[in-house]
């Protein structure tokens, strides 16, 4: 039942997601000492004292996003079967083939039925899911889960334009390469128009910055 116009989605949590790791944050301070000593450096030399600590901890920090991002639809009547587009949703996610980073920028839509869904949560949604070993096409298809969910509607489409440094820096080392993603459900699969319009808006903003 709604309060107040205000009401929480009945899943926050997907059946997708997988479950978040716990870090094991003394460990990983000896094994990056060890990769240290394994790669040729010496861990006791004043530039790296503190690096196996450092590291463990971003790994931790990383891996450990809020918990509590649950999405918050708010009832609106007037917002009937208007388009939602959301963009600029730019996280960082790791490859978890190789553990490089790689920046994603989502853009969602979702077509307004009497209910919106909370703006900030968009943003909280998108870090939940990239604060993880990730691959691109799970992200985009977990945030577009997340949506439907939140909504109790599949009229959800999700656009993600990733830069991936494991192909960026290493491999063939293509730095303009770019890989985009698209998860479309409802009537964005069905309306070729509806469809039209939320990728020509979830593009504008990257011809703009080009």
């Amino acid at each position: 039942m709604s309060t107040n116009g205000v009401r929480p989605s009945a899943t926050a949590h997907p059946g997708r997601a997988a479950p978040q790791p716990t870090v094991d944050t003394p460990r990983v301070t000896g094994l990056v000492r060890e990769l240290l000593i394994a790669l040729g450096e010496d861990p006791h030399r004043e530039g790296l004292l503190d690096t196996p600590a450092r590291v463990a901890a971003w790994w931790c920090s990383f891996l450990s996003p809020d918990p509590s991002a649950m999405a918050t639809c708010f009832t609106e009547t007037h917002a009937s079967d208007q388009l939602v587009v959301v963009g600029g949703l730019n996280v960082w996610s790791l490859c978890e083939h190789h553990m490089l980073p790689m920046k994603l920028d989502a853009h969602v839509g979702y077509l307004a039925d009497g209910t919106v869904l909370g703006l900030s949560k968009f943003g909280r949604i998108a870090q939940r899911y990239a604060g993880r070993l990730q691959m691109q096409e799970r992200f985009t298809r977990q945030l577009a889960d997340e949506v439907t969910t939140a909504i109790g509607s599949e009229d959800v489409a999700v656009t993600v334009h990733g830069v991936h440094l494991c192909m960026s820096m290493r491999g063939v080392r293509m730095e303009m390469a770019r890989t985009s993603t698209v998860q479309a459900g409802g009537r964005f699969k069905t309306d070729p128009l509806l469809s039209q319009q939320f990728l020509t808006l979830s593009t504008a903003e990257l011809r703009g910055a080009a």
